[in-house]
Formats: C-alpha cells, sequence, structure tokens
C-alpha cells in the first residue's frame, strides 16, 4: 500500500460519506495511480439506489475516480492545503457493468494533460479485471475559500 486512508485524507478534502477512496495501491508521480474502494453494504446511497437490489450509482464511481486523480494532482502542490479540485467535464463516459456491495472497486487513473490549473486524465474503474466504467475527467485546480 501507497497511501492508507489517513494519508489520503491529508490530501483530499474530501470526508465520509462522500470519500471514495480507500487506499492507493500503485502510484507513479505525474502519471498514473491505482486507488482501490470497498464497496459495503452500509453505503449510504444505497438506501435508496435500490432498495432490495442495491447497485453503485455510476455518476459515484466517476466520481470515485475523480478523487484518485485529484489525489495524484494534488500531490504536486506544496500549498496543498490551499488548492480544491473541481470538475470541469466527463467526457466518453462509459458504464459496463453493475458495481454491488462486496465488490473491490480498482480505480486507475492515467493522466493525459497535467498543469498548474488544469487536469485531463483517463479514468477506468474494475472488479475483478472487468471494467465498470470508464471516462476522460477533466478538472481544474482552484485557490480554496476558506471561511472566515
Amino acid at each position: 500500500m501507497i497511501l492508507d486512508s489517513l494519508a489520503i485524507q491529508r490530501i483530499l478534502t474530501h470526508r465520509y460519506p462522500f470519500l471514495f477512496v480507500d487506499k492507493v495501491i500503485e502510484l507513479e508521480p505525474r502519471t498514473r495511480i491505482v486507488g482501490i474502494k470497498q464497496v459495503t453494504s452500509n453505503e449510504e446511497f444505497f438506501i435508496g439506489h435500490f432498495p432490495g437490489a442495491p447497485v453503485m450509482p455510476g455518476v459515484l464511481q466517476i466520481e470515485a475516480l475523480a478523487q484518485v486523480g485529484a489525489i495524484l494532482a494534488l500531490r504536486e502542490f506544496e500549498n496543498r492545503d490551499e488548492k480544491i479540485p473541481f470538475f470541469t467535464g466527463i467526457e466518453s463516459a462509459r458504464f459496463r457493468r453493475p458495481v454491488v456491495p462486496g465488490d473491490t472497486l480498482r480505480l486507475e487513473v492515467t493522466a493525459l494533460r497535467t498543469g498548474s490549473k488544469v487536469q485531463k486524465m483517463k479514468g477506468v474503474a474494475s472488479v475483478e479485471g472487468q471494467v465498470t466504467c470508464e471516462a476522460e475527467i477533466l478538472s481544474i485546480i482552484a485557490d480554496r475559500k476558506t471561511e472566515e
């Protein structure tokens, strides 16, 4: 394991119930990262999606990929506590198979373009080698405004 949940929380501002990365298992700085999300039956979204047949929403799989990509990008900023990533676009999103409680979601993100503000990454989520979703994720790294 490269980063555990505590190390991830030192990089990302996301917290429960909206933190969708449990650990990072592979990391090539500025190039590629692989995170893991253990999908459990007590996830809050399963209450309504769908009762009796729980399925992780596809948009949350993309969010998980984006969070892993944000870890890759934010690691490069010394002042990352002052930064926050925002989606600017999602392209070529495809959903291939449902993700259900008990699945281990592997989140692989490869940088296509990185800069001090604009990021473009390709994300592929999979369970046991089967692709569940994939998308190109565009984001900006903005200055974080704090409450006074």
